[in-house]
């Protein structure tokens, strides 16, 4: 075995894997594969063992955290662009109002937030996730819980915020974004969401409001449910103010 396969280091839920000891397929894939052998008949009925304990494991841990605010963005944002210094000081001016910063716990945009937040001396979660190339969790995290699955880590994400703040981003974040926005338009949840940075987020709003409400997708009133702007201390007083 090479020394650059024995430094290839990978998350597994709780489990570390490095060099042979690391699987071919994630958690998430062996669950979601319908074809081929069908012992998953017999093996899924145990997976719910899995689940059940990620979801106690995070209930556990995230229960007494306080308010806090979730903060969505690309794990590919470099820490010489403009936005991470935006996520740095947003999660700040969080940590400032008395909310703790949850992300994803890895880099970019997540470990501006979490900089930020670990900088004010503020609680700095990061909710990490099983893929089959990572870096692990960033170093500005002080409560950290990885998961193997990704709808489990999006519950936490959903329960224990108050608000969401959604950075520039691909499809991770748009994923969360919205399943999140349909929570909240059929009332599961009762939060805003903050998208940050005018020109990266009006185009998508403009395709909303031209096409789908225009289609009779979706309702005018649920252009409510986020607010779009490239001012931190008003994406700050918008969600401090719901939960006021």
């Amino acid at each position: 075995m090479s020394a650059e396969s024995r430094r290839h280091r990978h998350r597994q839920g709780p489990v570390l894997r490095a060099g042979d000891m690391v699987l071919p397929t994630t958690t998430d894939q062996r669950l979601l594969a319908s074809r081929g052998d069908v012992a998953w008949v017999h093996e899924d009925p145990w997976r719910v063992m899995r689940i059940q304990s990620e979801f106690v494991e995070g209930f556990g841990e995230l229960a007494e955290l306080g308010p806090a605010v979730s903060i969505f963005g690309s794990a590919r944002t470099p820490p010489d662009d403009p936005i991470y210094a935006t996520a740095e000081e947003l999660a700040r001016k969080f940590v400032q109002a008395r909310f703790g910063v949850i992300t994803g716990g890895g880099p970019g945009v997540m470990e501006a937030a979490n900089k930020g937040a670990y900088e004010a001396d503020g609680v700095s979660v990061g909710l990490g996730i099983e893929l089959p190339f990572e870096t692990g969790m960033n170093e500005y995290v002080t409560l950290g819980i990885n998961f193997r699955y990704f709808f489990v880590r999006k519950m936490m994400f959903m329960k224990y915020s108050q608000g969401f703040v959604v950075m520039p981003g691909g499809f991770g974040t748009l994923d969360e974004m919205f399943e999140g926005l349909t929570l909240a338009q059929t009332g599961k949840l009762d939060h805003r969401f903050v998208l940050f940075g005018s020109d990266y987020w009006t185009p998508l709003v403009d395709w909303l409001r031209d096409s789908v409400l225009e289609a009779g997708n979706i309702s005018a009133k649920d252009f409510d449910l986020f607010h779009v702007t490239d001012d931190i201390d008003d994406a700050v007083r918008v969600l401090v103010a719901d939960n006021s």
